[in-house]
């Protein structure tokens, strides 16, 4: 039966495995303060309804060879609703491209590219990005430091509007 909220307990779940998607039920369920049975119920349940996207691991992107990441700004034509949707699947499928966003402002869309150098963004960005269907103009940002990054969400904010 899908939640029409998240309760305060649903909201400690998430921050807990937000941190720590490896977290055992067991370990869920004592650092929640629920037997495991009940944990494990909800937890199927916040996977169910969606809340969960999934669950994965962090990389090290210098770590496997990927020392350069930008951040990439691209107009596209806005005379062809197939070529934004061409855009988009393009980019879905390019290993390159680590998240697309469509945004207001300048650009149309905002993408992280990561490579293993300079000579292989620039490879990504001429025979990849500029040969897309409808792409009018890239700006790219080089990422020279990390401040913050894969920040979890701000449930504290979320516990206190479902309420």
């Amino acid at each position: 039966m899908p939640q029409s909220r998240l309760d305060a307990v649903d909201i400690r779940i998430l921050e807990a495995i937000q941190g720590n998607g490896r977290l055992s039920n067991v370990d869920l369920a004592n650092r929640i303060g629920l037997s495991p049975s009940a944990c494990l119920r909800r937890v199927q349940a916040l996977e169910t309804e969606g809340y969960v996207k999934g669950y994965s691991a962090q990389i090290n992107p210098k770590k496997v060879g990927l020392g350069v990441s930008a951040i990439v700004m691209v107009t596209v034509a806005q005379d062809n609703e197939g070529q934004t949707e061409a855009f988009r699947q393009r980019m879905i499928a390019l290993p390159e491209v680590m998240f697309c966003f469509s945004v207001t402002g300048v650009a149309d869309y905002v993408l992280r590219i990561v490579a293993p150098d300079l000579e292989a963004f620039e490879r990504f960005v001429v025979r990849d990005l500029l040969k897309t269907p409808g792409v009018k103009d890239v700006r790219s940002h080089f990422v020279i430091g990390t401040v913050k990054d894969n920040a979890g969400l701000p449930l504290t904010y979320a516990e206190a509007t479902h309420h």
